[in-house]
């Protein structure tokens, strides 16, 4: 998509700031930029994404905008569908830094996109928002300007190699888009946690992202008898696979790493299907597990799009809060490099939905790089319930992640 994009609700956004007494006291617009997949497999992460962004920065103008010195600023929001796509998406933030002159650009679903841009953006006048995409290397390139809502996928696959181990089970299947750096890096951790629980992973099935018949992979992994599956991919094929385990007959417990939202899978299977899969995680939004301020994110989302929103969408919407806090903390819009250093020493904002873990008091880690706690999640009657939290150290992965290169 070349054109600039306004997202559904953003007329009514407008309208709502233009009758809001507090932000007609505005005396300056910034505009900020959002990269990110609006069509394609992808989308199922990006468009929530971008929606945050935007209902974010409308509740940020309608209570007084971002205060700097004497001067206010409102968000306008400029956004470009990136498609998921490296090219496309260095093409799209090229047009927000050159044309359109943005200097904070917000999203970031996915990470073959997300590493084409953060290949270049250290050497831009320009600061970097990384949402869901949950490649590792993203936070290891000591890139001062960049700073990442989600915690890397590793981090999140060794909690639940250990959770699934502690279930009893010894001989585990694996099914997925292993691919893709991020899904093997979860599956790697998992593997290596399981083995030390005295499991052992047995086969590694492959899906391509756009694949719809599982059938062959789960007709092979039938055969070796395993005691459970784990599916790591986009929800589609995801929700492909669980679907045709149950049509061939495959009784055995089901674990995966997705982030789908029960709408998103129930396009493609039934809830019958789906009952009893998990989903192991970082503890994104799902209302049993989340505060005050999830649950009206949840309702004033799903007011606003007519959709609930999906779990990992408040990324996005907490990057929108800390930027806005940040640029007040750092005293300026146009310093770019004072408003990257003050989101690395910023407290988790009061606004925030996911319920991040502190490194040293601190949203960010040196790294740039924030944290969640894990958590097990399961299909139970049409619902995804959060069962329990998976055992996780900020502090050690901290640590270990600055050692990468």
């Amino acid at each position: 998509m070349t054109g600039k994009i306004f997202l559904k609700g953003s007329v009514a956004g407008l309208a709502a700031l233009m009758m809001s007494g507090a932000a007609m006291a505005a005396d300056e617009v910034l505009t900020i930029g959002v990269a990110d997949a609006l069509t394609g497999g992808a989308a199922v992460y990006g468009l929530p994404q971008a929606n945050a962004v935007q209902m974010a920065a409308d509740e940020i103008n309608q209570a007084g905008g971002i205060k700097v010195g004497d001067d206010t600023y409102s968000l306008d929001v400029v956004v470009y569908d990136d498609k998921a796509n490296p090219t496309e998406a260095t093409n799209a933030v090229r047009k927000l830094i050159d044309r359109d002159g943005v200097k904070y650009i917000l999203g970031f679903c996915c990470s073959g996109a997300t590493g084409a841009v953060a290949s270049f953006i250290e050497y831009e006048d320009a600061v970097m928002l990384v949402g869901n995409a949950a490649e590792r290397s993203i936070t290891t390139r000591e890139i001062g300007n960049l700073v990442r809502t989600r915690p890397p996928a590793d981090y999140t696959g060794a909690a639940a190699g250990a959770f699934v181990a502690q279930q009893g089970h010894k001989r585990v299947a694996v099914l997925g888009a292993l691919e893709i750096s991020f899904y093997a890096s979860y599956v790697e951790a998992f593997e290596r946690e399981f083995t030390k629980g005295g499991g052992e992973v047995i086969a590694h099935e492959v899906f391509a992202s756009k694949d719809r018949d599982m059938s062959p992979q789960l007709t092979k992994i039938r055969e070796m008898e395993p005691d459970a599956l784990l599916v790591v991919g986009y929800v589609e094929p995801a929700a492909f696979a669980y679907r045709q385990s149950v049509e061939l007959g495959m009784d055995i417990p089901r674990y995966g790493f997705t982030s789908g939202s029960e709408e998103q899978f129930l396009r493609v299977a039934s809830s019958e299907q789906m009952e009893g899969v998990w989903d192991l995680r970082p503890t994104e939004l799902t209302l049993q597990s989340t505060g005050e301020t999830g649950l009206a994110y949840h309702k004033n989302y799903s007011e606003r799009f007519g959709i609930a929103p999906s779990p990992s969408s408040p990324y996005a919407y907490d990057q929108a809060w800390a930027l806005k806090h940040a640029i007040e903390a750092a005293g300026t819009a146009d310093d770019t490099e004072a408003v990257a250093a003050a989101l690395r020493d910023l407290e988790i904002p009061s606004e925030a939905v996911m319920q991040y873990l502190p490194v040293n008091g601190k949203m960010f880690d040196e790294n740039g790089q924030a944290y969640t706690a894990n958590g097990a999640f399961q299909w139970q009657d049409g619902h995804w319930v959060y069962v329990q939290e998976l055992p996780s150290d900020p502090e050690a992965y901290s640590a270990f992640l600055s050692t990468l290169d």
